[in-house]
């Protein structure tokens, strides 16, 4: 054995033996360094294009690292074929693992395929007050997998994309302008006209209420104990909420001072004695 190694390396038949993959192997190395040059300027002209389009950062460094692995990973299995190795079966090894990562993390997907369609789309962006997934809060921040809420009590509220894309989503700051709606119930006794004066007057002394559209007052139902108006007048949506407190107020004031009942349920029950023989 010892004879023939000596032999292998003195007749100069390693040479030929070793000049093939020696060559083989310059070969991949060149395609690997000029792959790894070609992908790096890809990735980077990529993430020009997504930052002059203006996608928010995380989607935008997703992207740039899932492109950089991809493109390095072809440039790899590339070089290695060039050395003679089979990648098919590689190729077929890493495609089981990932069915089996991808089954594993089922959920993880479908939070991160709903962040990617909520950063593009922009439903509602950070600062928005919106009501989506079962809360209802202020959106602090859109990421991959979740999306973080602030609740009117400052508490933080965490709720993955999957729940929020996949349900109905109500933006409330989403137009500039909103309409308040109010039932205001009055007694059967009591003038409508008087009353419907009343508010308009509680509504033209609030500056915050907006002229046009102009605000509607009108007789909706004539339920069981009440005459009920609708009271529908526009504000900017900055002022919705501190709008509406301050009419419910207001319309109960003016209506106690000048003698408009606001009535609630209730029931006459007539008793019958019967005579006794």
């Amino acid at each position: 054995m010892i004879d023939q190694i000596k032999s292998f390396f003195v007749d100069g038949n390693w040479v030929d033996a070793v000049l093939p993959l020696a060559q083989k192997a310059g070969v991949a190395l060149l395609i690997f360094i000029i792959g790894i040059w070609i992908a790096n300027h890809v990735v980077r002209f990529v993430k020009k294009l997504l930052q002059l389009r203006k996608l928010d950062d995380a989607l935008t460094g997703f992207v740039e690292g899932l492109l950089s692995a991809l493109l390095k990973f072809v440039v790899l299995l590339i070089a290695v074929e060039q050395l003679g190795i089979d990648t098919t079966s590689l190729l077929a090894l890493l495609g089981a693992a990932g069915l089996a990562i991808g089954l594993a993390l089922k959920d993880s997907l479908s939070n991160f395929a709903a962040g990617v369609m909520l950063i593009v789309f922009k439903p509602f962006k950070a600062g928005d007050f919106v009501e989506a997934g079962g809360i209802m809060g202020i959106v602090e921040s859109v990421t991959i997998f979740n999306t973080l809420f602030r609740s009117g009590d400052n508490k933080e509220i965490i709720v993955p994309n999957a729940q929020i894309y996949g349900g109905t989503i109500i933006n409330y700051s989403a137009r500039a302008t909103r309409r308040i709606d109010l039932i205001i119930g009055i007694s059967y006794d009591d003038d409508m006209k008087k009353a419907r004066q009343l508010m308009l007057d509680v509504i033209n002394s609030d500056e915050r209420i907006l002229k046009d559209p102009e605000p509607v007052i009108a007789v909706d139902a004539l339920a069981d104990s009440s005459v009920n108006f609708v009271v529908r007048p526009w504000v900017n949506s900055s002022d919705y909420w501190a709008v509406r407190w301050h009419l419910l107020e207001a319309i109960k004031e003016s209506f106690d001072a000048n003698g408009i009942t606001i009535p609630y349920p209730q029931q006459t029950v007539y008793m019958h004695s019967a005579e006794t023989k």
